[in-house]
């Protein structure tokens, strides 16, 4: 019975790095305002944390993401990929 949760961490660790992928595009994106490529950094900083767990570490991210994600000036096409990956890291559980 040992395998189910080497599955569940390596399924949380692949749903990270999706995000983080997600987040690289974001931080990539010259149209996204410089406040919001700057919270996407955070986020970022915070799911390479890996003194905590996997489930925190989406909590922190999800928290940085969730805070920018009113922002006004955010582009649309911003907006709808960090709904996306707040969505991915919020299925992230210990």
């Amino acid at each position: 019975m040992a395998s189910p949760g080497i599955d569940k961490k390596s399924l949380n660790e692949a749903k990270i790095r999706q995000a983080m992928i997600l987040l690289e595009k974001i931080i990539g994106d010259s149209s996204v305002p410089r406040n919001i490529r700057r919270a996407a950094i955070e986020a970022m900083k915070m799911l390479r944390d890996l003194s905590l767990s996997p489930g925190v570490r989406a909590a922190n991210a999800i928290s940085i993401l969730d805070e920018v994600s009113q922002d006004p000036n955010m582009p649309m096409h911003t907006r709808t990929a960090v709904w996306n990956i707040v969505a991915v890291l919020s299925t992230v559980k210990d």
